[in-house]
């Protein structure tokens, strides 16, 4: 009983001793840990990184001065991920993510100099105007994807300096299609980088850009009335197609587009910077000096091997295919500007400035037919030429509200010696309430694609170098502008004089070695048209929407332009936040254009022609431009927000089998059936 008494004893002594230890312990250290505890609730409450820490530029903006540019993180426009079917820039196409497109509303080329005549893929290239030079002040990353068409992109940008900043993107689809050999596949991985030293003076941009597209080609389907007449199986990968040949023998056409690009400017003199020490800061120099470097590679090159016994091709005995264009440019860039301001940059006024500018193009240009193995064994054209541009600028700022600007360039010697565009516009904005009113108009000489004055391809050979004149345009444009009533109304006036297109030749007899050999034409009579374009959204009850854009062409030669007079998009919506967290948009898109002459595609040289039209057909009917029955296009979707995730759900063609089973915007090509297309997009900020 004793010892028991003592145990109790020496426990309790114990604790006695442990409790005035650990208060002893805790009144030593209570400050500490209360410093401790500070810090960890301080690291807890620290900056959490977002979209307003990533900032960009772009090679367009860094040419006015050193500023940068928030991410936009709204989900306006998020669901239009397809180059095919923005609602603004419509398109004709060969019916699959892709594949052969050109412009749906007429829309001339702004482009001197030498060009090559291939553009129908040029949708889908990685250029070095949509490179991004970001601003990070902590790493930023986006992933992008979506089913069906298998879009796949990946973005990252980081400073490894508060004044050094890299940059990569990587773009990858696989479009499988919906009938037989439509796949299309794309690889574009690009770096780039961003300098500018600790006094603001010195700029270094470069970047590296690697474009690879393979677009299957399978000349369209055998069966013309699948829309008209049910057929019994209408899977579209039951209907035969004229180019059938599968895995490496499939035929295709095959882009590669590869560039370097390094870009130096020095500013001097005195620096004007408006925002200084925020995100916002923009740095104008009074003078700048600055030369790119830029090389560049691009190669067609469109492969068959396989009979032709359907008629996707002229006539001719080829089995094997092999047709290439390679071009080599190493171009550089010299400019100079100067600006002359007052002292007081509070907001730019009475600003005058001059831009002066000297290019030198130097290109090696092969054209070459039946290669094996990328080894041209026939060689029909190899050059090598050069062209020297001038370029200059003036440019005046009134005020905010006022700015006029000008832009020459005039190619001085080399191959397209007398090319030259002269552009103005006048920037008048009077009050918010009021709206802005922009006033442009250009003078252009435009050589003629190499592609329309000399080919000689297995199919396709001319030479229409001494034939061909310039191509004279005169634009004019006048575009007014009011944010807060959300409306846009523009009209343009195009004066086209040798408008050069192609076209199937004569063929009264049809006789069956003409059928689908096409020629290039010039039309001999100056082309006036007209265009009108209003956009005016409304919203009612805060959260509905109702947005439209509407387009009016007119010209006495839309069936040589083969566009369609009339064309509106419309988009009703509704938006709402679900548990305070969710930003959600439902709604449908309506797109509608009138009849217009349908073009033919041409395969082998990836372009759009106009079918001949004229006399009367074996059976003694007259042979009349084909103009495809048109109806409204519905597409059904829904956007979300969470956090940094965008989300969209889209149903394209939802009104199927309402009007019709289907519908064309090229001669022979089906365009897609209804679809279910889901996209994603993480954003990243640390």
């Amino acid at each position: 009983m004793i010892k028991h008494l003592r145990a109790c004893f020496l426990v309790c002594f114990l604790c006695s001793l442990a409790s005035l230890s650990l208060a002893q312990e805790q009144e030593e250290w209570g400050t500490d840990l209360d410093s401790l505890r500070r810090a960890e609730e301080a690291q807890q409450d620290s900056i959490i990184y977002n979209a307003s820490y990533i900032r960009y530029t772009t090679l367009d903006r860094l040419k006015q001065g050193t500023y940068t540019v928030p991410l936009d993180t709204t989900l306006k426009g998020f669901q239009y991920y397809n180059p095919q079917t923005k609602p603004k820039n419509p398109t004709m196409n060969l019916g699959n993510y892709g594949l052969a497109t050109r412009d749906l509303l007429f829309t001339p080329s702004t482009e001197i100099g030498f060009r090559t005549g291939f553009s129908a893929m040029d949708r889908y290239l990685l250029t070095l105007d949509s490179i991004r030079f970001y601003r990070a002040r902590s790493p930023y990353s986006e992933l992008y994807f979506v089913t069906g068409d298998q879009v796949f992109s990946a973005k990252i940008g980081q400073n490894i300096k508060p004044n050094w900043s890299i940059g990569a993107n990587f773009n990858a689809s696989l479009a499988r299609g919906f009938y037989q050999n439509q796949r299309y596949n794309d690889i574009q991985p690009a770096i780039y980088s961003w300098y500018e030293s600790p006094s603001l003076r010195y700029n270094l941009q470069s970047a590296l850009i690697f474009n690879t597209l393979v677009a299957t080609e399978n000349g369209s389907i055998l069966n013309d009335s699948i829309f008209s007449v049910q057929p019994e199986n209408s899977s579209p990968e039951s209907f035969q197609v004229r180019l059938s040949q599968q895995r490496e023998q499939r035929p295709r056409n095959t882009w590669t587009d590869h560039s370097f690009f390094l870009r130096q400017s020095m500013f001097i003199g005195r620096l004007d910077t408006l925002n200084k020490g925020t995100q916002e800061q923009q740095v104008l120099p009074t003078m700048a000096i600055a030369h790119s470097l830029r090389i560049n590679r691009k190669k067609y090159k469109f492969f068959k091997n396989e009979a032709d016994p359907y008629g996707a091709l002229p006539f001719g005995e080829s089995t094997l295919t092999n047709d290439s264009t390679l071009l080599t440019t190493i171009s550089n860039d010299f400019g100079y500007s100067f600006s002359l301001r007052g002292k007081s940059v509070s907001f730019i006024k009475n600003e005058v400035k001059l831009d002066l500018g000297l290019q030198h193009d130097l290109m090696f240009y092969k054209q070459g037919r039946d290669s094996i193995n990328n080894q041209d064994t026939n060689v029909s054209s190899d050059m090598s030429f050069q062209n020297i541009t001038l370029k200059a600028g003036l440019a005046y700022r009134f005020s905010d509200r006022v700015n006029i600007t000008t832009d020459f360039r005039q190619i001085v010697a080399g191959r397209n010696f007398g090319d030259f565009h002269y552009g103005a516009q006048a920037n008048l904005l009077y009050n918010n309430t009021v709206g802005r009113l922009v006033l442009a108009g250009y003078f252009q000489n435009q050589s003629p694609e190499h592609l329309a004055e000399s080919v000689n391809y297995t199919y396709h050979k001319w030479d229409n170098s001494d034939r061909l004149d310039k191509i004279k345009t005169t634009h004019l444009s006048a575009t007014y502008e009011n944010p807060r009533f959300r409306i846009t109304a523009k009209a343009e006036y195009n004066l086209i004089n040798n408008y050069t297109y192609y076209k199937e030749v004569d063929n009264p007899d049809h006789r069956a070695e003409l059928l689908r050999v096409i020629e290039v034409a010039q039309h001999g009579s100056a082309i006036n048209l007209l265009k009108l374009t209003l956009g005016k959204d409304f919203t009612f009850f805060e959260k509905w929407h109702f947005d439209n854009y509407v387009v009016y062409q007119k010209s006495d030669y839309n069936d040589i332009l083969m566009t369609p007079e009339f064309y509106t998009w419309h988009s009703f919506y509704y938006n709402t936040t679900l548990v305070k967290v969710i930003n959600l948009n439902m709604g449908f898109d309506v797109r509608f254009n009138t009849p217009y002459v349908a073009p033919s595609y041409a395969i082998n040289l990836g372009q759009f022609y106009r079918p001949y039209y004229g006399g009367v057909d074996n059976e003694g009917n007259a042979i009349v431009p084909i103009e495809f029955s048109s109806y409204p296009i519905v597409d059904v979707w829904v956007t979300a927000t969470l956090k940094r995730t965008n989300f969209f759900l889209r149903y394209d063609h939802a009104n199927q089998g309402l009007f019709s089973r289907g519908y064309y915007t090229v001669r022979r090509y089906p365009m897609a059936p209804a679809g279910m297309r889901f996209g994603i997009s993480w954003k990243f900020f640390d």
